[in-house]
């Protein structure tokens, strides 16, 4: 493309928001038209961001209607979702209607849970509250980029965090049969995966040197995942995943085992590996295990395998808030604006954070 497309942020002084500002300040095709706050219209995005003030020194947070008439100014504009779930359906309709009302060509991506289901019956079933927006959800398809080659629908809902790394991690060994299909799966998240506002679990003298599991066996990613498993293989997986908090502020590890179909090496399970994710440039697969820092601040995932005793051990580590959130999400976006997906994406994780 030669001209620039308007985008706007919902959900803006939050984490993602926050990463979304920073991914979208050097993307050389999106520039930011708006970013919309319930909670701090009128104030400087670099109040709240203070190390974007270089890239947003005169920014301030819109208004819905501010958001509103950025969209409808433009032959064509990119929305991305960072309200909370509950919250962003609603408000994500409202602004696609007034856009369209205005005859505008918009693409949206939503990285709450609002619009990862394909029913409202069903994201009720998880959520245990209505939906704020039914007739919208046959707009929206959800996966991953590396797990759907072109979009179903306009807009797209990007899985959660925690899991991305769960799709990454199982898709290939359940596409090809490798395991039954019964998973066990520990996952360990930074601080940023559990949102801004402080908490008893996210506040740093509780989580600092410390490590602890919560929502063991309840965690409310694993009935999107066994969904999207399924949507994307046609088999019907049972997932048992224990997620756990851990003392540093981004990045997710995660540990997925499975017992084998059959007697398989590490070198032919890490070849299975490579060749599902031939041609995602985003996905890696490595001979040792992944580090979160050796990811930290990009949009890239580390991949790594362990067999033995017939059973594999898969290990992913990503970035929560790019690759789990933001980053996902700019990759979603490239695509559907006919860009390649690694634009704006391709800087190399931050080491030593």
């Amino acid at each position: 493309m030669s001209d620039t497309v308007p985008a706007v942020v919902v959900g803006g002084t939050g984490y993602v928001a926050g990463e979304l500002l920073r991914l979208l300040a050097a993307h050389p095709h999106f520039r930011l038209a708006a970013v919309l706050s319930d909670g701090a219209p009128g104030e400087p995005v670099a109040t709240a961001f203070p190390h974007l003030a270089c890239a947003y020194p005169a920014t301030r947070f819109s208004t819905e209607a501010e958001a509103c008439a950025a969209l409808a100014a433009a032959p064509r504009a990119a929305l991305f979702g960072a309200a909370p779930h509950g919250v962003s359906a609603a408000l994500i309709d409202r602004l696609l209607l007034a856009a369209e009302r205005a005859g505008r060509e918009i693409r949206a991506v939503d990285l709450s849970a609002d619009y990862r289901y394909g029913s409202a019956a069903a994201y009720e079933r998880v959520y245990g509250q209505p939906h704020g927006a039914p007739a919208r959800l046959a707009q929206f398809c959800c996966a991953l980029p590396e797990h759907l080659a072109r979009p179903r629908a306009p807009h797209v809902a990007h899985p959660g965090c925690f899991a991305t790394a769960m799709l990454l991690a199982a898709a290939p060994l359940i596409a090809r049969e490798l395991i039954e299909p019964q998973l066990f799966i520990s996952g360990v998240t930074g601080s940023t995966g559990s949102g801004r506002r402080p908490a008893e679990g996210t506040h740093h003298p509780l989580r600092h040197g410390d490590l602890y599991a919560y929502n063991p066996l309840a965690h409310r990613h694993v009935p999107e995942v066994v969904a999207l498993l399924q949507a994307l293989t046609g088999v019907s997986v049972e997932c048992q995943f224990v997620p756990h908090s851990g003392p540093y502020a981004r990045g997710i590890h995660l540990t997925l085992q499975a017992r084998l179909r059959r007697p398989l090496g590490e070198e032919a399970l890490a070849a299975h590996l490579a060749e599902f994710y031939r041609g995602a440039p985003f996905v890696r697969v490595l001979s040792q295990p992944p580090r979160v820092k050796d990811v930290a601040a990009s949009n890239y995932a580390h991949l790594a395998a362990r067999t033995g005793a017939g059973t594999v051990a898969v290990l992913c580590a990503i970035d929560n808030l790019t690759k789990g959130a933001a980053g996902g999400a700019l990759q979603w976006m490239n695509r559907l604006f006919g860009l390649p997906e690694t634009c704006g994406l391709t800087a190399p994780a931050a080491g030593w954070t």
